[in-house]
């Protein structure tokens, strides 16, 4: 049975995951926060109210203006992070053996997500998870403490040890649900493929767009095994093609329709990071061919030297 390894995911202990917006948390830590108070980095200037305590006062603006002055800093704070896995059939994909190191879309974005998990509870940083299909399957609380982070890796190796059955996927109604349920302003980090069976597809981008309305920051890690889903790097023989979520079949051979897929793919490909950057996503192509410490160390490193 898979298990999720702690010792596997020593190697982010010595990263730092920095929200690179404003976030609400509930400790001092290493995030800017919304709230003013006088702990760390001066942000501006206003007037003394009478009563009040003089500790803060700037007497060098008083020498030079006669007038009281309270000085006012932004406040350090902890991250919030919500993590969200897509559980959906089509995450299943690429099938894999017992004895494969290779990972399919979901264990992918399990074992990224324990990364995480990992990295956050070194920072004192709270987090949850969120996982979702045709609904919301797991929402839980952000929380930082170590009772916390087994429960956490309890529902990741359940998740991991699923028995296979068709879940269809409505990230659409999903994601604005999650939306909705995450009350302060937090760091949401998904991990999709971003298929939606629903018929309204098209409004996938404005689920995400969604989540940055209510002042989150998003990055979205697209998982995909880019050599058959975008490339389509097939044997030129005949297929049977399964849909994993509604059991459709279609046999054909690849050659014929190749092109096409391939332009199709990508053109979808490039409409989702081009619109997550239009919306201030932080959009990372996820390839499952490859282990996810190769994905997500260099991601973190760039992360953290940019902010």
């Amino acid at each position: 049975m898979p298990i999720i390894d702690p010792k596997q995911l020593h190697v982010y202990s010595h990263l730092e995951l920095f929200a690179k917006q404003v976030v609400e948390g509930f400790i001092t830590g290493l995030h800017k926060s919304p709230f003013h108070g006088f702990s760390v980095e001066f942000a501006e200037h206003r007037l003394y109210n009478t009563g009040e305590s003089t500790r803060h006062l700037d007497w060098k603006l008083y020498a030079k203006t006669d007038k009281l002055f309270v000085k006012r800093y932004e406040e350090e704070t902890n991250l919030r992070c919500r993590i969200v896995i897509d559980t959906s059939s089509s995450m299943d994909f690429p099938e894999v053996k017992a004895d494969d190191e290779s990972n399919n879309k979901l264990q992918f974005s399990i074992y990224a997500a324990a990364a995480l998990i990992e990295l956050l509870k070194k920072q004192r940083d709270a987090y949850g998870l969120s996982f979702f299909s045709e609904g919301i399957d797991l929402h839980t609380e952000a929380k930082t403490n170590p009772a916390h982070q087994r429960l956490m890796y309890k529902h990741l190796e359940e998740l991991l040890n699923r028995e296979s059955k068709a879940k269809r996927t409505s990230a659409v109604d999903a994601l604005h649900q999650i939306s909705d349920m995450i009350h302060r302003r937090a760091l949401v980090i998904i991990f999709s493929d971003m298929m939606d069976n629903s018929e309204r597809g098209d409004e996938l981008l404005s689920a995400l767009q969604h989540l940055k309305h209510n002042k989150h920051e998003v990055i979205l890690f697209h998982v995909v095994d880019k050599r058959t889903e975008l490339d389509f790097e097939l044997e030129n023989r005949p297929y049977r093609f399964v849909d994993l979520e509604s059991g459709e079949e279609v046999k054909l051979n690849p050659t014929e329709v190749k092109d096409e897929y391939r332009k199709a793919a990508q053109a979808r490909e490039k409409e989702l990071r081009l619109k997550c950057g239009q919306y201030g996503i932080d959009f990372v192509t996820a390839d499952v061919s490859k282990n996810y410490h190769q994905i997500l160390l260099p991601f973190l490193l760039k992360r953290k030297k940019l902010y």
